[in-house]
């Protein structure tokens, strides 16, 4: 493992901040969402609605049918955000103790049990790839993916170091219509909406 030196850190650090403040400066300005991750911003232009909202608010309110009172399947703000790893995100859903999201700012990733993604139209490479690599990195356990375009989906589990850094070891596939385990609690796909085909 290769340690950059201190001030190759302490510069990573101050370009990490200089993008946060970019980012919150433009938060209220623009329409969609605002990350960060390794490559820089990702700017995802559309702000979610439809079926995206709508698959969030299902996959929310089915997980907290069954799961334990001190937990909740979270879809608010605030970020995710790792700064030494200089990343920032914001999940669709997460599972997180209540304990847990009471903090002053950003969450703690590795507080999460579980990130919930709802594929987004004009950025699937988002969720499919870049969360694919940022969210076993800052060390959340379990990934679930569900795309609205093809009504597919995938939960990760099971981080382990490669030489790319820590990588998921486990991925589960599973099709709209079929029930999905996501941590300790298995829920159902039926009826999550599908995005309409353009044009």
């Amino acid at each position: 493992m290769t340690i950059a030196p201190d001030h190759a850190q302490q510069g990573a650090s101050h370009v990490y901040r200089a993008m946060r403040d970019v980012i919150q400066s433009m938060d209220d300005t623009l329409p969609g969402r605002f990350e960060i991750t390794k490559e820089g911003i990702v700017h995802d232009m559309m702000s979610p609605g439809g079926p995206h909202e709508v698959t969030s608010a299902h996959i929310s309110r089915r997980l907290e049918r069954i799961m334990p009172d001190d937990l909740l399947a979270h879809t608010g703000t605030p970020d995710v955000e790792d700064e030494p790893a200089g990343i920032m995100r914001h999940p669709d859903v997460m599972v997180i103790a209540w304990a847990d999201l009471n903090v002053e700012g950003s969450i703690d990733p590795r507080t999460l049990v579980a990130a919930i993604e709802v594929v987004s139209r004009s950025n699937p490479d988002n969720d499919w790839v870049s969360k694919l690599r940022d969210y076993p990195l800052i060390g959340v356990p379990v990934y679930a993916i569900f795309d609205p375009r093809t009504g597919t989906g995938a939960v990760l589990t099971d981080i382990h170091p490669t030489p790319d850094g820590p990588r998921y070891a486990t991925r589960k596939d599973f099709v709209y219509g079929e029930d999905v385990t996501i941590g300790d609690w298995t829920i159902s796909t039926e009826d999550l909406p599908r995005y309409q085909r353009e044009g």
